[in-house]
């Protein structure tokens, strides 16, 4: 698959990059996909929830009456998950949410996910460019000029590119990320991916790789 590679000026620059069949033209695995984003998702989760249990609660161990002829249901102490201020039942513990998943799988995944953009054509190549300084409104005319102002849009560039990360940053429905940091979860959740034209070789190395 050749795309066409434009200016950050939105113009044609009449040079086309080659995009890999074994990544972009694979059929996609929606399972592989799922698990990745599945684990993505999970390694983010803090597990420090944390809801005090029946024996942690401070309070007497009295039994509160006796235990037949009140007229009511029998009751232990005042710690009792039924009263107010008792222990939780089978509440939360701080756990790891997290998983392991073949490094195999994670590629797989990673390949599906950009394999169905290219179906989409929702990939865009966009030539090297870096900006003087951090400024929004330059971020902001680039995705205008690239007509890709009102989606949720993901930069992958080749580098760490400082002024450019500062650019975007605060924009609402933009990421950017650079080429070893392209996973599953960011490429599913974009509407438009943007891949600098350095850095298309960088991915096709990074998931090619044995």
């Amino acid at each position: 698959m050749d795309l066409a590679v434009v200016k950050h000026s939105g113009e044609d620059t009449g040079r086309k990059v080659s995009l890999s069949s074994e990544i972009f033209g694979i059929e996609p695995n929606d399972h592989a996909i799922y698990l990745d984003v599945k684990s993505i998702l999970a390694n983010k989760r803090q597990g420090t929830s944390k809801s005090k249990e029946r024996a942690e609660i401070k309070g007497s161990s009295r039994k509160l009456k006796k235990q037949k002829g009140t007229g009511g249901a029998r009751a232990g102490n005042i710690k009792n998950p039924l009263f107010r201020g008792g222990g939780r039942v089978f509440g939360p513990r701080p756990r790891d949410y997290s998983f392991k998943l073949n490094k195999k799988v994670k590629d797989l995944a990673r390949k599906s996910a950009l394999a169905y953009k290219a179906k989409d054509n929702s990939i865009a190549i966009l030539e090297d460019f870096d900006f003087e300084t951090p400024k929004t409104k330059q971020y902001i005319s680039l995705m205008s000029a690239l007509s890709v102002a009102d989606k949720k849009t993901l930069l992958v560039l080749a580098e760490n590119k400082q002024n450019i990360v500062r650019s975007g940053r605060n924009i609402r429905n933009t990421k950017i990320i650079t080429a070893d940091q392209i996973n599953t979860y960011d490429v599913m959740n974009a509407d438009q991916v943007i891949l600098i034209e350095s850095g298309v070789e960088l991915i096709s190395n990074l998931l090619n790789k044995e």
